[in-house]
């Protein structure tokens, strides 16, 4: 299983590049086309882990004024 994770920035909050490292200490890998990072997860995952890592997400991003959707397949 994936998780996509597409971003939004607002121009008065944190740089792409920032933005980009802290989702990469977090395992995410960024990839080009539809969506912006890319979680893989290597198995299947139950609904319990893929809230987890939504809220790992939101935890990190909090205060960055980004916007961003999560997409588990």
């Amino acid at each position: 299983m994936k998780t996509y994770l597409s971003l939004w920035f607002d121009s008065e909050g944190t740089n792409p590049t920032t933005v980009a490292e802290k989702l990469r200490a977090m395992g995410f890998k960024p990839i080009r086309g539809q969506y912006d990072h890319v979680y893989e997860w290597g198995r299947s995952v139950d609904l319990r882990e893929i809230l987890q890592i939504g809220t790992a997400v939101h935890e990190t991003l909090k205060g960055l004024k980004v916007l961003y959707k999560l997409e588990t397949t």
